[in-house]
């Protein structure tokens, strides 16, 4: 009888004992543990983290983070963390957490366009990836990079092509880089080569005239068409006598910093620069901004036609009118200067 009391204490103890283990796991494995309201939240784990650092960015998401602590401990994430981008849904519990944290870096998706220079394209990457701004620029204007694959710091934009991309959160500036190399060499397809080679234009020259053409003109409609004239002009030795460079070497000025250069002057093809087109025969050194697709098609599909002249067109704006004479190009561009005069736009 006194046998079976103590086995009968002993079970209910081991009972308790069982419960309690039960209710441990339970509040620190299976228990949601979230505190937020939003349905998800996201944790950014940099390159040299450790574990105290994601501690600190998960602290005021979680209701326990002692708890968190343990169970982490226990799976040893704390000697384990990794770099990424990782989602944390309401309502998770801390082994989940942990899953997510160790093993399920989110990619982002990066879309870039219209970057003026490198500087830009660097800052705009550096909002959206790990690495900061002067880290992306060193990479991209690596001396030693540029010259094994045959660019210059004037011509590297052109090796951004515009568009949305997969990337880690946590990618080095030389991995981001390397990957826009790849995508610029495969859209650089055989066909595209073929119709570079046709017109007389290397890969850089194409690139070069498309951020003319597309400072141009938005308008993918017309594009091919100013760059026919474009063309006309290269291929009988005229200069290109294009806009957008003269505002492209005025802002390298210190007296234009700052400034919005809405109507171009006779004092700005004065300005001495390689890149003033009225100048200097020929293409400029390099791109003058990053062009779209659109434009490098455009290109490299020019319309053929005689039109050695456009002007703004004032009646619809954006687009252009186009001319085979000078005589004709006056007239349309005298229309257009006396619609900026309307408009109080004198500089």
């Amino acid at each position: 009888m006194y046998i079976k009391k103590i086995l009968w204490a002993v079970a209910l103890i081991g009972l308790v004992v069982a419960g309690l283990f039960a209710y441990y796991i339970y509040s620190v494995m299976l228990k949601p543990n979230t505190a937020f309201n939003n349905d998800e939240a996201y944790v950014y784990i940099a390159s040299n983290a450790n574990y105290q650092d994601v501690r600190d960015q998960l602290e005021p998401l979680l209701l326990d983070i002692d708890k968190f602590d343990a169970l982490a401990e226990r799976k040893k994430y704390t000697t384990n963390v990794r770099a990424g981008r990782y989602v944390i849904k309401k309502g998770m519990n801390n082994n989940d957490i942990i899953n997510s944290i160790r093993s399920k870096n989110i990619p982002i998706n990066i879309a870039f366009n219209n970057q003026e220079s490198l500087e830009k394209l660097a800052n705009r990457i550096s909002n959206q990836l790990e690495p900061d701004s002067l880290a992306i620029i060193s990479a991209m204007k690596d001396k030693a990079f540029l010259e094994a694959q045959g660019f210059t710091e004037a011509t590297a934009l052109g090796m951004y092509i515009p568009n949305s991309y997969e990337f880690f959160w946590n990618t080095s500036a030389e991995a981001f880089r390397d990957r826009m190399l790849k995508e610029y060499n495969r859209f650089w397809s055989e066909a595209r080569k073929t119709k570079a080679k046709a017109i007389g234009l290397s890969q850089d020259e194409v690139m070069t005239l498309a951020s003319i053409v597309y400072e141009e003109s938005k308008q993918a409609n017309e594009q091919p068409r100013i760059a026919g004239v474009y063309m006309n002009r290269l291929n009988i030795g005229m200069p290109l006598q294009a806009d957008p460079t003269l505002k492209f070497a005025a802002y390298k000025l210190p007296q234009y910093q700052g400034t919005v250069i809405k109507r171009v002057l006779n004092i700005h093809k004065e300005i001495e620069s390689p890149y003033n087109t009225y100048k200097y025969a020929g293409l400029p050194p390099g791109l003058i901004a990053m062009p779209d697709i659109s434009a490098v098609d455009a290109v490299l599909n020019y319309e053929k036609h005689k039109y050695l002249y456009f002007a703004a067109d004032a009646q619809r704006l954006g687009y252009h009118k186009f001319a085979k004479t000078l005589s004709q190009h006056n007239v349309n561009a005298r229309e257009y200067q006396r619609y900026l005069s309307s408009q109080g736009i004198n500089k």
